[in-house]
């Protein structure tokens, strides 16, 4: 085969394959939020969230292995509603926010399961440190338009990961045995994006 025809045959490939249309969406703080859940002296669960967060979303529903995230959590926006205990969070013992007032995530990769739900991987970096997270990923639900015009999505996230390999080790041992704090923390995401701009990309 000549290199012409080889050349022909490839440009003609290419114009079967459709374009990918990734919608670029922001993140609305005011209806979205980060909440966790930790275990107390090994009998209770105590909840907390994160009230401020930021982000950046690249998603796709044709091509949802190419959804994107970028997100940013204000860790000192912490609140468990006990402002003794928020101190102490915030405290050297934990998250250390003077030194580390942010979190953040950014995705490597994302399959879709089935429709509707996506396992979203990437590196979560938390008190200084960085290990690779996967997200449970619910969404993202059809798209609705606001009274301002604007496209909305949402979508809901769930994970665990282990305290201390993030470097937050403090704890207690208890008279009889048993700690004060558990280790393994849940965490529940919902999310709020907006439509920002359309970007057309080749496959």
């Amino acid at each position: 085969m000549t290199r012409a025809r080889i050349t022909v045959l490839t440009a003609a490939l290419i114009s079967l394959v459709p374009p990918s249309f990734a919608d670029t969406f922001k993140l609305d703080p005011s209806h979205s939020s980060a909440q966790f859940s930790v275990k107390h002296m090994m009998i209770s669960n105590v909840k907390g969230e994160f009230s401020n967060l930021s982000g950046v979303v690249e998603y796709d529903p044709q091509h949802v292995d190419k959804t994107r995230v970028d997100a940013t959590i204000d860790v000192t926006t912490i609140n468990t509603r006990e402002p003794n205990r928020d101190k102490h969070l915030k405290s050297p013992d934990f998250f250390d926010v003077e030194k580390f007032p942010t979190m953040t995530f950014k995705s490597e990769r994302a399959v879709e399961e089935v429709p509707g739900k996506i396992k979203l991987t990437g590196n979560l970096t938390l008190h200084g440190v960085t290990k690779e997270v996967t997200l449970d990923v619910e969404g993202p639900t059809k798209p609705i338009t606001d009274m301002h015009g604007s496209t909305r999505i949402g979508a809901s996230a769930t994970t665990t990961v282990d305290r201390k390999d993030f470097g937050i080790t403090w704890n207690h041992n208890m008279d009889g045995g048993g700690v004060v704090v558990g280790d393994q923390i849940p965490i529940t995401l919902d999310i709020e994006l907006v439509k920002q701009n359309k970007v057309a990309e080749s496959k």
